[in-house]
């Protein structure tokens, strides 16, 4: 199995072009996840002074409230069990909103939003896709409080979803797709898969004040500016990437509210490390760009020397880039079905 990966990732790494880059600072440790509770750190917020931390599926909702430190202060729960939680998002009035939506299997009628308000209330908002199931890792708030949901695809053509109409408690809320994106491979070492894991997204986020808004994929982070707070418009712009390497499994990404960008993987023992002014180098090349994503249809164009995302692939090279990613997915759920 460890070759089918290696040689998908050849595919992969040969046949697509590089991704738009710009000069950015190296990564730096800001500091240690040392408690053996995080040992699944899959979505991060910060307020500044606080980071806010979740694991990758659980049996109950717990936010783990940390210092700059790292350490544990405490911990916010809910009984609640959900299926899959993979992100974290923060909105200014303090909700904490916990992404429900992972599904490596493609066998969930609905997804969920987990609302948790800062008094504790925890509240349920289920959703569902209007063209089948999806595995969804990144969630991305904007600036009036409307969740964006973009999935993860083994081929980096992440689409982008949106609730249809206001969020209904328990619900289902239908989800209209309004975009996707597109993400070629990159050379950055680092995550669970190889080349393969450069091209799928497993955490989104949103600066303080909406106007840049990041992807990130195993190794590499995307910024995208967003002067008016518009998602959307910003996903259609050229992105600066910023290399994170050597992340075993990186899936967690935040900005502080100084642009700060913060990222950090699963794992015992791993750092949360720190882009200071990632933030500022997203908001002054936020020039628009064709065939980078497309809103309404979903239908992305570009070719792959412009880094628009990956060429169409050989029958070979997909398949072995899905049984591949496949494996992987699958070693996961075995693990959570243990707990």
């Amino acid at each position: 199995m460890r070759l089918a990966v290696a040689i998908a990732a050849g595919f992969l790494a040969f046949l697509s072009g590089p991704v738009p880059a710009s000069a950015a600072e190296t990564p730096q440790a800001l500091c240690t996840v040392k408690d053996s509770r995080l040992g699944e750190l899959s979505g991060l917020v910060s307020d500044g002074e606080h980071l806010y931390a979740i694991n990758d599926g659980g049996t109950k909702v717990q936010v783990f409230v940390l210092g700059r430190d790292c350490k544990v202060q405490k911990v916010l729960s809910d009984k609640t069990d959900p299926f899959d939680v993979e992100d974290l998002a923060r909105t200014p009035d303090g909700r904490l909103w916990l992404s429900d939506t992972g599904d490596n299997l493609k066998g969930r009628l609905t997804v969920a939003l987990l609302e948790l308000s800062p008094q504790g209330k925890l509240t349920l908002h289920r959703l569902t896709y209007p063209d089948g199931q999806h595995d969804t890792e990144a969630l991305i708030m904007d600036k009036a409080g409307t969740p964006y949901l973009i999935t993860k695809d083994v081929l980096g053509d992440a689409k982008v979803y949106r609730p249809a109409g206001p969020l209904a408690s328990p619900g289902p809320t239908n989800l209209e797709k309004v975009g996707s994106v597109k993400i070629a491979t990159t050379d950055t070492q680092g995550g669970p898969v190889g080349s393969i894991g450069s091209v799928l997204v497993t955490g989104g986020a949103s600066s303080a004040d909406g106007t840049v808004v990041a992807l990130r994929t195993y190794t590499d982070a995307y910024l995208y500016a967003a002067p008016d707070g518009d998602v959307l418009a910003a996903l259609q712009r050229t992105p600066v990437r910023i290399p994170l390497p050597g992340e075993k499994q990186g899936e967690a990404i935040a900005f502080d509210p100084d642009g700060t960008l913060l990222s950090g993987s699963e794992g015992a023992g791993q750092p949360l490390r720190a882009v200071r002014g990632a933030a500022a180098l997203a908001a002054q090349s936020g020039a628009p760009a064709e065939g980078k994503a497309s809103t309404g249809t979903g239908a992305s164009s570009g070719s792959a020397g412009d880094g628009a995302g990956l060429p169409i692939l050989p029958a070979a090279g997909i398949t072995l880039a899905v049984v591949g990613i496949g494996w992987f997915g699958f070693s996961k759920l075995r693990r959570r079905s243990r707990r």
